[in-house]
């Protein structure tokens, strides 16, 4: 049996949205559930940890892969990624299973989602978590072009804008993608600001040039270590080799769409929110969360020490206990 067999629930399947979704399902089905949105390229079996704790402690808990990733189904059309299919998707899992609100949990990618869950659909989000993704005002300009112009050509999320290329970059080869992505930062100090906030000066190469740095890294040399179990990694590994990464890769190809498709949309968040930081996030750093105060409502922050970018795998225990403080004091369980 996988990792994902023998740490998750048994996976469940329904039809959503036009797709078929799966997702595991854990705790006893009272109270407002929590419904986790994972990130890139990462699947449901990323939450293992606070599925199992989360449902230990009472709370009804539900992830599903979503939309392109592991066992939920892979569309074709590159429009069938945006947030509003996204955000559909957990709208038709949560009638599917007689839901009227939940609590959204989203990291990375996931974190994009759950935000806009609260301002799209907030008559069936009841608060908000998220981990290592801010809530941020909508850009000034399609956010493609700022990153273009601010972090180059080769910037991963402005190169996966090109069809099939990285997507065959990635595809070739997933047992070294995933190697290269799952390991802990080394510990040594963080500059104060930076991630996507950073800026290259002209002529200088792309800054988060994914695929040229895949391209050239080797495990043999890299000192970060590990925080996967080797079957937790095969796990990913097998899953990836399988799906590819197209699906995923469709998700970053929507920013400009989606930017769009917000220009309506009050850009606030009403419900109660805790916004989860990770301290070594070279991508999303902590500074990326300042000022998210102006636009939330009733927010709160927690900092998670020593962690990188995948929080809640890297420290699942300090990301539970922080969970877990909030859950009980803005939704008591009865």
């Amino acid at each position: 049996m996988s990792a994902i067999e023998t740490m998750m629930p048994p996976v469940q399947y329904t039809d959503v949205n036009g797709i078929s979704m799966a997702y595991y399902e854990a705790g006893p089905k009272k109270g407002v559930p929590i419904i986790f949105s994972h990130g890139f390229p990462e699947l449901a079996f990323s939450w293992r940890h606070q599925v199992k704790a989360l449902s230990d402690h009472g709370r009804w808990v539900i992830a599903p892969d979503q939309r392109g990733y592991g066992l939920t189904e892979q569309p074709v059309e590159v429009e069938s990624y945006d947030l509003e299919h996204l955000c559909g998707d957990l709208v038709a899992l949560m009638d599917h299973l007689k839901i009227p609100k939940a609590i959204f949990c989203g990291h990375d990618w996931g974190g994009f989602v759950v935000w806009y869950m609260s301002v799209r659909h907030p008559d069936r989000v009841a608060g908000v978590i998220s981990l290592n993704t801010p809530f941020s005002p909508r850009a000034p300009a399609d956010p493609i072009e700022i990153m273009r112009k601010r972090l180059g050509e080769r910037m991963y999320i402005v190169h996966f804008q090109t069809p099939g290329e990285a997507d065959e970059a990635l595809g070739k080869n997933p047992r070294k993608v995933m190697d290269f992505f799952l390991r802990r930062p080394l510990d040594m100090p963080m500059p104060a600001s930076g991630g996507f906030s950073a800026e290259r000066r002209e002529g200088d190469p792309s800054l988060f040039a994914m695929v040229d740095m895949l391209e050239l890294w080797s495990p043999e040399v890299d000192p970060r270590p590990f925080f996967l179990t080797d079957d937790e990694f095969e796990a990913y590994v097998e899953t990836f080799e399988r799906t590819g990464f197209t699906g995923g890769i469709n998700w970053y190809r929507n920013f400009t769409r989606n930017w769009h498709a917000a220009e309506h949309v009050e850009h606030r968040v009403r419900q109660p929110s805790l916004m989860v930081m990770a301290e070594k996030d070279a991508v999303l750093p902590p500074s990326s969360a300042d000022g998210m105060e102006a636009i939330c409502d009733d927010l709160e922050k927690v900092l998670i020490e020593g962690s990188g970018h995948w929080t809640q795998q890297e420290k699942p225990e300090e990301v539970n206990r922080a969970l877990l403080a909030w859950l009980d004091k803005r939704f008591p369980l009865a």
